[in-house]
Formats: structure tokens, C-alpha cells, sequence
């Protein structure tokens, strides 16, 4: 193949490929940068295939198998390439063109890297991975490579069949198939050649290549199951026939085994009749994916026993040639620890059949590798225990239970973005006592265990507020005076105690949290609910009428813990039945698509008229949903909404 057709553009569409004049059919979808998007990939596409074939869209009369089959063939090494690659988050998009030609498209997040064409180290690589690009181009009449900012786009345009020349090619294209096929056998079947001497040049050539990219996908793994997985794919088959990793408990002597000194402790793998449950064996992976199942009973019933000493490796393991079949029979497997932060984490074993003694060029890169791994399983295990702790803080900063009201039908949605810590969203619904109910919905600047500390004196304080018998503008009134006295500086003094100290520039006093809210009462009476509120730096709340109708119903007003001796006022009116009362947070205005924002051009008003008519419920799913349609991205902020109506 040739060299990588290459575009750099600054406008705005996704692909160099031409744009089509009118689209029979189009499918998109977000995958993660994982080995489980290849195959996600190919069963999208041809569902979508196949469902567009059965509907009779325009252009599908030109959706031959072949074409169906080129298509995934393309999709699946697009993808691939992506995940090995970029290892960001992907987008997936197939358009079916009303002359029957296909355009698939893959967009990843790491627009510097570009992709591979198989062609540097292909001597060393397997024949279903480093084909890659060359493929496409085969394949396709077209493709190439989109450059924007923050983004890369590598498309291929594969070329629609005349339906009587397909027909015509079709025992010609079983047969080369039915060759493909017959060759692939032959190739697995016979020895490999030479491969001492291919791995020599590759080692000397490609192996600080490979840790490079190894550590750039490794990094970017925030699950240890997957950070195993990844592992077993960059080793097998470069380095080895097959490879397994244990993961195990961090904390000593949860193990259960001997010491070494103590019986059965001496041979450096698990005896008969030893206490505890084990390391987990993780991931199993080899070149043939037929032996992976029997492979993994046998390593199951010998999982690597921890020493003493925290030496990476390698040190020999038992062969388990009883799992690999009549080729397998002698050979040789190495175990490496993986310890991060002087903590044992896992061991990582690597085996070959019909060799004696690895190289030991292949053991130092597997050594470096494994250290690289076990970096990456403690930095996942650590985002576990920090986005456990975020769970449970969260949880404690939110009602148990949310009141209901006479009169008054109520719904929810509250999604955290799980980004940074616990969210700076919070809402309320509780009895303030005298027949009155009361209501907040607020967003703290910023995320983490400094808003959550500010949530945590907010929420209660309201409460006791309102119950004290506080009118609504009283309680701003005395909360902001609370934030700018008090709550501030606390919050300050809780984060440095859970994340140390914070570097304060010049000039920065104490004041490093606001909090905007949207505060109200709720007074039931014959015929209707009496609502007071407030906003406070808050996007304004609408009110949807029985009729349509939608306006504010509030004035905006200085954010919380910002100016000192700061007068707030309120605001009073009537629900009636059918009217609709809609708070949110920005995560809801702010939603942006490109340039645009959900809330440009009244885009939450209009989004509510088309509400009317609907039970409490039904609109909050309705908003919710359209603010997520709203962009193709997941969104990169907090959403919380809460709709009261009067029944």
C-alpha cells in the first residue's frame, strides 16, 4: 500500500469523501476504545445493513452480500486500527447512498497519531492483525484521513454493484473466497519460518516503538479487567504463544498461602491443601482462540505463588501442555510480579511452545512491559477506590427520599457526569412544616470533595431554615451571608485534608466555591398551589400553562457567596391545575452541540411548549432525552431537572 492518503482541514464536516447529493440511510454509534469495539462494530453494521436491505430504501437494491461482507471486513479494521492506536472513545458512522455506495467513518480523540498501514512491522505480525489499511484500500474506492481540532476521522467509500454484474461475479468471488480460506489453513497449518531471526530484527527495530504505544494504551485504561485483557493482546502473538494474568488482593496476607519456609511455601506455586482462595486468573489469552477455554481449567488449578520479595521476575512456571493439544506438548512459560507502588497487584505469566530457554531480549521488553501493566492495574484500582468514595459521598449529600406534596405531582432526573469527584448538583423536596413545602435545586462552581463539602452545609441549612420559618428571600439572605462567612473556608480546610495542600495565588483569598440555587415554597390551598421562589444565580425556572404557554417565573438575582450584604427579594404566584413548574441546572442550558448550546435561542421554552398535555413524568423523560439527542457526545457536565405540576 502506498502512502496514507492524508487531509488537513479546518471546516466543520467529518470526512474528505465527497458529500453525498441525497442519504438513503445513516447509522452512528459511540464506542468505547476497548478490544469489545471491533466486534460491537461489525454486528452494528450489518444489523443496519440488513434492516436497510428489508426496508427497501433507496440504493439498498444494490446491498449484495459481498458488498454487506466488504463493509464489515472495513468497519471492523477501522475500528481496530482506532482502539490500538488512539484508545480514545470512538464514533461510528455508516451512510448508505442512494447509488448504493457505502461511506463508513471512524472518529477517534487522538488526532496527532496517525494510523497505521501494517506495513512497518508486518513481518512480525498475524495475518488478521496488521493488514489493516491495506485492506481498506483494497476494499474501498476511495478513503483517506480528516484531520480537525481534538479529532480524527478515517473514512472509506466502498463502490455500490451493478445487481446483473453482481450475479454474474458470484461464482468467481466463491471461488476466491474458497481460496482466501483454503490459504489462511495452509498458513496455519505450516511451521512457521524463521522466526528467531524475525524476532531478532523486530526486537531491534520495533521494541521501543512497541513500549511507547503499549504505555499510551495501557494509560488511558481506567478498569483493571480491561488493562488484563490489553495485556494479553499486545503479548500474544509478538512475544508469546499465550499468555495469563492473576490479579490479587493488594493487601498482605489476604492470600492465605505458606510462607516461604512454611510447608508447601518453598516451591514458588501453590501446594496442595493451601488456606485462602487465591490470586483471580483475570485473562487468558492465545494464538488460537480454541484452546483458550481448556488452557484457562488447567492454569486455574496452579495460580502462581506470591514470595516474599517483590522481584519483578521472570521466574519459571510450571508447563501446562496438557491444554495445548498435540503442538504444545514441551515448552516454556515465565512469570513476572506486577507490583506498583512497592504493592504486589498481580503476576503476569507468558509461555511458547517447542522452545527451551525464551531470548533474552523477549524477557527484558516483557519485564518492562509488565511493569507497565502493573502501573496501569494500580492506577485503575485507585480511580475504583476514589469513584467508590465519590458513590458514597454523593449519596450522603442527597435526600433519602424525595416528599411528596397534596396536590402536586413531582418528577426527578438527576445524572452526575462522574468526572472529578462527587457532583457540585443538588436538589431537595421536603415538609417545612404550617402546611408549607419547600424545594432546591443548586449547582457549586466546580466538583470534588471541596463542593461537596459546601453541599454538605447548604442543604442542611436550608432545611433549618425554612423550618425555623424563614421566608424564601430570608433564607438566601442568611445562606449567602453563611458562604461568605463561614462555609467557604471550611470547605477550603475539608479538601486540603482529603487531597492536601492547594497552591494559592496571589491575591486569592479563602473564597474559592460559589453556589447558584433556585430555592421555593410551596403552599397548597382550595383550587391550587401558592408558589414562592428565588433565583440566585440559577438559570431562570418556566411555567408551562394548561394552554401551551411558557414563561420565566423569576427575575435573576447575584449568585450565592459572591457580594457581601447581598438583599434578595422573591417572587409569588399561583399553580393551577395542569400548570408545570421546570427547574434545571446548566448542565440542561449549557448542553453544547459544536458552537450552540441547548438553551440558544429559547431552546428550553420551546422544548417545553411541545410538553403540553403531559403528566409530570412524561416531561421530565421528554427534556431529559432531548437534551441528550441534543449532541452525539455523552454529556460533559452534571443534569439535574425537577418538574412539579399541579394535579
Amino acid at each position: 500500500m502506498g502512502a496514507i492518503p492524508a487531509q488537513r482541514e479546518t471546516v466543520s464536516r467529518a470526512s474528505d469523501a465527497p458529500a453525498p447529493e441525497s442519504v438513503g440511510a445513516e447509522t452512528r454509534a459511540i464506542l468505547p476504545g476497548s478490544p469489545i469495539s471491533p466486534g460491537s462494530a461489525r454486528t452494528l453494521v450489518r444489523n443496519a445493513l440488513t434492516e436497510w436491505a428489508a426496508s427497501g430504501l433507496p440504493g439498498t437494491e444494490h446491498l449484495s452480500a459481498r458488498l454487506v461482507d466488504d463493509a464489515v471486513v472495513a468497519v471492523s479494521e477501522l475500528v481496530t486500527n482506532a482502539v490500538v492506536h488512539a484508545g480514545t472513545d470512538l464514533e461510528l458512522t455508516c451512510r448508505l447512498e442512494d447509488t448504493g455506495a457505502l461511506l463508513v467513518e471512524v472518529l477517534d480523540h487522538h488526532p496527532s497519531r496517525a494510523p497505521r498501514d501494517g506495513e512497518v512491522e508486518a513481518p512480525y505480525e498475524t495475518p488478521e492483525y496488521g493488514r489493516g489499511l491495506r485492506l481498506v484500500s483494497r476494499l474501498a474506492e476511495s478513503w483517506g484521513v480528516t484531520y480537525r481540532t481534538g479529532a480524527k476521522t478515517v473514512w472509506a467509500r466502498l463502490p455500490a454493484e451493478d445487481p446483473v454484474a453482481a450475479k454474474d461475479d458470484v461464482e468467481a468471488y466463491a471461488e476466491e473466497r474458497a481460496l482466501e480460506r483454503g490459504l489462511r489453513v495452509a498458513e496455519i497449518l505450516a511451521p512457521e519460518p524463521h522466526r528467531a531471526e524475525r524476532e531478532r530484527d523486530w526486537l531491534n527495530r520495533g521494541a521501543l516503538s512497541f513500549l511507547a504505544e503499549a504505555s499510551d494504551l495501557l494509560a488511558g485504561q481506567l478498569d483493571e479487567n480491561l488493562v488484563a485483557a490489553l495485556a494479553g493482546q499486545l503479548i500474544v502473538p509478538r512475544l508469546a504463544d499465550w499468555c495469563a494474568v492473576w490479579l490479587e488482593d493488594e493487601i498482605a496476607g489476604r492470600w492465605g498461602y505458606p510462607r516461604s519456609g512454611e510447608a508447601g511455601g518453598g516451591a514458588g506455586w501453590a501446594a496442595e491443601g493451601a488456606a485462602g482462595t487465591g490470586p483471580r486468573l483475570a485473562r487468558v489469552w492465545h494464538g488460537s482462540e480454541n484452546l483458550i477455554e481448556e488452557l484457562r481449567q488447567v492454569l486455574e488449578k496452579e495460580p502462581p505463588l506470591p514470595a516474599d520479595n517483590h522481584r519483578t521476575g521472570p521466574v519459571d512456571y510450571p508447563w501446562p501442555g496438557a491444554a495445548l493439544g498435540a503442538r504444545g506438548v514441551r515448552g516454556t512459560a515465565l512469570a513476572y510480579r506486577l507490583i506498583a507502588g512497592g504493592r504486589p497487584l498481580g503476576t503476569l505469566v507468558i509461555g511458547r511452545a517447542d522452545l527451551m530457554r525464551f531470548p533474552d531480549e523477549v524477557t527484558g521488553l516483557v519485564e518492562d512491559l509488565s511493569r507497565r501493566v502493573a502501573l496501569a492495574i494500580g492506577a485503575a484500582r485507585q480511580y475504583a477506590r476514589q469513584a467508590t468514595i465519590s458513590r458514597v459521598l454523593q449519596r450522603g449529600l442527597l435526600p433519602g427520599a424525595v416528599a411528596e406534596i397534596p396536590g402536586v405531582a413531582s418528577a426527578l432526573v438527576y445524572e452526575p457526569c462522574d468526572k472529578g469527584g462527587p457532583s457540585g448538583d443538588f436538589y431537595d423536596l421536603f415538609p417545612a412544616g404550617d402546611g408549607r413545602w419547600c424545594f432546591a435545586i443548586g449547582d457549586v462552581q466546580g466538583k470534588g470533595p471541596e463542593a461537596a463539602v459546601v453541599i454538605g452545609i447548604a442543604r442542611p441549612w436550608l432545611r433549618l431554615l425554612a423550618r425555623e420559618g424563614y421566608r424564601v428571600a430570608d433564607v438566601l439572605d442568611r445562606l449567602n451571608q453563611l458562604l461568605l462567612d463561614d462555609a467557604t473556608e471550611a470547605a477550603d480546610a475539608a479538601a486540603r485534608a482529603l487531597v492536601g495542600p492547594v497552591p494559592v495565588a496571589p491575591g486569592d483569598g479563602p473564597q474559592t466555591r460559589f453556589l447558584s440555587l433556585l430555592y421555593g415554597e410551596l403552599t397548597p390551598f382550595d383550587g391550587g398551589i401558592r408558589c414562592t421562589l428565588a433565583s440566585a444565580g440559577h438559570p431562570l425556572p418556566l411555567l408551562l400553562g394548561a394552554g401551551g404557554e411558557v414563561h420565566t417565573a423569576a427575575h435573576p438575582q447575584t449568585i450565592l457567596g459572591v457580594v457581601e450584604d447581598a438583599t434578595y427579594t422573591s417572587e409569588t404566584f399561583e399553580l393551577r391545575s395542569g400548570d408545570t413548574l421546570l427547574c434545571v441546572t446548566d448542565g440542561v442550558t449549557e448542553r453544547r452541540s459544536g458552537t450552540r448550546q441547548f438553551d440558544d435561542g429559547d431552546g428550553l421554552a420551546t422544548a417545553l411548549a411541545g410538553c403540553a398535555g403531559l403528566n409530570a413524568e412524561l416531561i421530565a423523560e421528554r427534556i431529559r432525552r432531548l437534551v441528550h439527542e441534543f449532541s452525539g457526545r455523552p454529556p460533559e457536565d452534571d443534569l439535574a431537572l425537577l418538574v412539579l405540576q399541579a394535579e
